[in-house]
């Protein structure tokens, strides 16, 4: 569907593709779009809903400038899937063998590997950048233990909240696997880090801010070539980590199910991340946070909560989008409120079919704390095609 609302608070236009939008998000998305930096306009995805720093489910261009807190912690958090050459028939008629299977080669939470997992070229690739931000910003190294240490240990894990992996039927019975996760606790500390930084540097305009959380980083100043340099090294992170738990899964199903292989070249994408763009007649930088890009022909990943359906997709260019879709089904419920209003019986009745933890630990993640997939999907035709529709038959949560 085309934008279903326009907001005009006193910045630039904010196009929503939604008229499911709570009052918070609409305040947050207000206060972005009245940043001096920020150009042309803002856009709201179906899936929106409040966040920290910034709305999730919102695009943001910026003119040379980038906001760290609308960029969030979860730098480079991002979709893998690859179907494989097997249907449902392959699969053993028990699936918990898979899910424990799978859970003993990919640590989840704030766990991390006994020792690297990752060949020594990836390792290579991403120690010189890693070390050049610390040598600068020594407080980093602080600010998580080990950090030497830890951050070679934590790729190829999966991290907990909302991140995933699933094994899933596609409309055809053809099995994929599917993955969410982002770069971890050093993406989380970098985050944090250059926020507080953003907010200290801009210490004497803070009282002129929409929100203190927006403080922002622009192009000169003493750590925005920095930042950059940080983005860039977690949203690789990001990619490498998910690469590495998708060759670590598929190397396990291999033991467990009949010989087979990827059908076909896998689908990735970030939601929250930066990129520069052409836009209104400029390049401009666009935090996508929560959202993914759907320039026309772009592949993508639409995921359900674990007892709904997930989409494989192809952008179709919608500028007013900022060529950006849904990066999932939405919260509707906080994690607080979802654990005060279901209980583990509500989880396994939510999930029947699903081989997942059905304990108190994910009650948070319930799909009736998220919004109807099918009604984000439906706001969505305007900005995507729908390629595949799969439901998940295997779900590993943190």
């Amino acid at each position: 569907m085309p934008v279903r609302q326009v907001l005009d608070r006193g910045g630039v236009p904010v196009k929503i593709f939604t008229d499911d939008v709570d009052q918070g998000s609409i305040r947050q998305l207000a206060e972005v779009s009245r940043l001096p930096i920020v150009v042309g306009h803002v856009a709201a995805m179906p899936d929106v809903h409040v966040g920290i720093g910034a709305t999730v489910g919102s695009v943001i261009p910026t003119r040379r400038a980038l906001i760290p807190a609308a960029v969030g912690v979860d730098i480079g958090c991002g979709m893998s899937a690859a179907r494989l050459t097997l249907d449902a028939s392959r699969l053993p008629d028990s699936l918990r063998p898979v899910r424990k299977a799978i859970e003993d080669a990919v640590p989840v939470g704030f766990a991390a590997h006994a020792e690297p997992v990752a060949g020594t070229g990836v390792l290579d690739a991403l120690r010189p950048g890693l070390e050049r931000i610390l040598e600068r910003h020594e407080r980093i190294g602080k600010m998580i233990r080990d950090v030497r240490g830890k951050w070679p240990r934590q790729l190829g894990t999966l991290g907990g909240g909302n991140h995933f992996i699933e094994v899933c039927l596609d409309e055809a019975e053809r099995v994929w696997v599917m993955l969410h996760s982002g770069s971890r606790g050093i993406g989380n500390v970098l985050g944090r880090y250059f926020t507080q930084l953003a907010k200290r540097d801009m210490e004497r305009h803070l009282a002129r801010l929409p929100a203190k959380d927006l403080a922002y980083l622009e192009e000169g100043s003493d750590h925005f070539a920095d930042y950059v340099d940080a983005l860039t090294w977690a949203q690789r992170y990001a990619l490498e980590n998910r690469r590495l738990m998708m060759a670590r899964i598929l190397a396990t199903l291999r033991g467990l199910l009949p010989p087979f292989r990827v059908d076909g070249t896998a689908v990735e994408c970030h939601h929250n991340y930066v990129a520069e763009e052409e836009h209104f007649g400029e390049t401009v930088y666009v935090t996508r946070k929560g959202a993914i890009r759907a320039g026309r022909g772009d592949p993508g990943i639409i995921p359900g909560s674990m007892g709904a359906r997930s989409y494989i997709v192809r952008g179709r260019g919608a500028e007013e989008s900022l060529q950006s879709c849904a990066h999932g089904a939405g919260r509707r419920m906080s994690r607080s409120q979802a654990k005060a209003a279901y209980t583990a019986a509500d989880l396994e009745r939510q999930t029947a079919g699903v081989e997942c933890r059905k304990d108190a630990g994910v009650v948070d993640e319930i799909p009736g704390a998220y919004k109807d997939i099918d009604a984000v999907m439906a706001n969505s035709s305007d900005l995507v095609d729908i390629v595949h529709t799969l439901k998940q038959v295997v779900c590993v949560k943190g």
